[in-house]
């Protein structure tokens, strides 16, 4: 499918996704910004999420890769939870046909409210290593592919649940937890990318576009993740979440 769109336009998504894929290699919640302004170009709605999707992998695996290089992701030890998340994200693409999510609209805000104030409320979270409070693979064959499905199906929030979920369960520092968080949701994106495509919803034009600004942003974001860690990561969780919060009750009542 393709639509014809001015340069002006088409110069406007691709800085909206730089700033997206900066946001989202920090503490996710891009889609804050690229659906909406998806929606506003008059759009398709399937189409919208297809491009989204292809902009994300774009952006989660520049991350992810940035990462790799700089010791942050170790690539041995993702490569199981990576095809936990992707295998999640794939049944969970499918569910969604069948499922009723009316009770997410009650459930997903809670839950990111309750992870906003938990970073803002324990400043000293994943500041160190901590002591694992799960095995890596009950926590790799239960956790991950269970966020990986909620992403696949639904998506609000899932770099920040992947991201806590290591740090209370797993005990990694902040930084490591998002590098971990950003591959998952790099697996993710893709088995939700790859629906929409087989589909026949994406638009090439924008969403090569919008990958272009993906990658410089999520680049540029990776290296702050590197360079500056919890000081910029933790503030912009919180505010993401809180956000995220906002957007969601919005679209449910208004």
């Amino acid at each position: 499918m393709e639509l014809d769109f001015s340069l002006l336009h088409l110069l406007l998504l691709l800085a909206v996704g730089l700033v997206a894929g900066f946001i989202d290699s920090i503490a996710g919640g891009g889609g804050l910004i690229t659906i909406p302004v998806l929606m506003l170009s008059n759009i398709p709605p399937l189409s919208v999420f297809a491009v989204n999707k292809i902009q994300g992998v774009a952006g989660s695996s520049t991350a992810t890769f940035t990462m790799l290089r700089k010791g942050i992701i170790n690539f041995k030890e993702m490569r199981i939870p990576f095809m936990a998340s992707l295998t999640g994200a794939v049944l969970g693409a499918i569910a969604i046909q069948f499922l009723n999510d009316k009770a997410l609209s009650i459930v997903i805000p809670i839950v990111l409210l309750g992870i906003g104030f938990y970073y803002l409320l324990t400043p000293s979270i994943g500041s160190v290593d901590s002591e694992p409070r799960m095995s890596k693979g009950l926590f790799n064959s239960t956790v991950v592919p269970g966020i990986g499905f909620y992403d696949g199906a639904f998506g609000p929030g899932t770099g920040s649940f992947f991201s806590l979920s290591y740090i209370l369960l797993r005990g990694k520092n902040i930084i490591q937890a998002t590098g971990s968080a950003k591959a998952l949701n790099f697996a993710s994106n893709v088995a939700s990318m790859l629906v929409f495509v087989l589909g026949g919803y994406a638009i090439w034009s924008i969403a090569i576009v919008m990958s272009i600004g993906q990658i410089i942003g999520a680049y540029l974001g990776s290296l702050v993740v590197i360079k500056k860690g919890a000081s910029w990561i933790r503030p912009m969780v919180v505010v993401m979440c809180f956000l995220m919060v906002a957007r969601y009750l919005y679209e449910q009542f208004f």
